[in-house]
């Protein structure tokens, strides 16, 4: 699959559809992706969701409407997407600093161009704390236990894993001595889609593999990980920069690999070489995959 090609793809319908009332599942739909995966992987390429992204062409469309035609602002907002006037007019002047009515009498003496730039700290993280070529690897099955959590990744418009998981964390690493047979080593959060309902809902596991079954301590749950092919990377230096380590994998490695992701679920994985805070921490992060 080329991920670019895909994405473009759906880039394209959003295009035919400005006018309209935009659904991200058909957006999805059209690029060949499941709505979770098309936004992780948008987000991953633009640093933007498909909301703000839909929301903003559509404002680009009524500048380009209030130079050409001479429909009534109402009518623009409703094709924008807004219920209102009153309210095309403040999204209208927070991203353009002018009116609606305003930009229309100024003409063709104002344009909003706005060249995309690069984040030059995530090329340098990806030149310098990224493992660019993955390991693949057949994972076998394993049971995690642990603590867990629905959660929205910073794909969504409702991110707050900053809200949610460091809590997580440090809750289980407090408990993890109450868990039966478990593995020594590693320390894994598990990340996975809740339901098609809410493509953007996520939830995290935060947990230790068991080799034997036994009973879960007091709130805790297990997820039990089919065997599966995983491609794993390693990521180094500061753990809050985990997210640009993900956006390399699928944004870049993801794109070009020939591959495409199994909608199982991804892996962090803690092991000896993970420090909190310091720049000098080694996390892997791990994705399945399909031929």
């Amino acid at each position: 699959m080329n991920y670019l090609d895909q994405v473009q793809k759906g880039i394209d319908y959003i295009e035919t559809r400005l006018d309209y009332d935009i659904e991200i599942g058909d957006v999805a739909w059209e690029a060949g992706f499941s709505q979770w995966h098309f936004q992780r992987v948008f987000k991953a390429l633009t640093n933007e969701t498909v909301k703000t992204y839909i929301r903003s062409r559509r404002l680009a469309n009524s500048l380009d409407k209030l130079l050409r035609t001479d429909e009534r602002i109402l009518d623009i907002a409703i094709c924008a997407g807004f219920e209102t006037q009153e309210s095309f007019t403040r999204a209208f002047k927070k991203a353009y600093q002018m009116t609606p009515n305003e930009y229309r009498k100024l003409g063709s003496r104002s344009l909003f161009l706005k060249k995309v730039k690069f984040d030059a700290e995530y090329l340098q993280h990806i030149n310098k704390n990224v493992s660019l070529e993955a390991e693949l690897v057949i994972q076998p099955e394993m049971t995690i236990v642990g603590l867990q959590t629905p959660f929205y990744g910073s794909e969504s418009d409702k991110n707050n894993i900053g809200d949610k998981l460091p809590g997580l964390w440090d809750d289980f690493v407090d408990r993890a001595d109450e868990v039966m047979n478990a593995v020594d080593g590693d320390f894994y959060g598990v990340v996975s889609q809740v339901s098609d309902d809410d493509a953007e809902l996520l939830l995290y596991h935060a947990g230790v593999e068991v080799s034997d079954e036994a009973p879960l301590p007091i709130d805790m749950c297990k997820v039990v990980l089919p065997e599966a092919r995983y491609a794993r990377f390693v990521h180094r230096g500061d753990p809050l920069g985990l997210d640009r380590t993900v956006n390399y994998v699928y944004s870049t490695w993801l794109a070009q690999s020939g591959y495409s992701h199994s909608n199982g679920a991804d892996l962090e994985i803690y092991g000896e070489g993970y420090i909190p805070g310091s720049d000098d921490s080694v996390i892997h992060y791990a994705i399945p995959i399909a031929s």
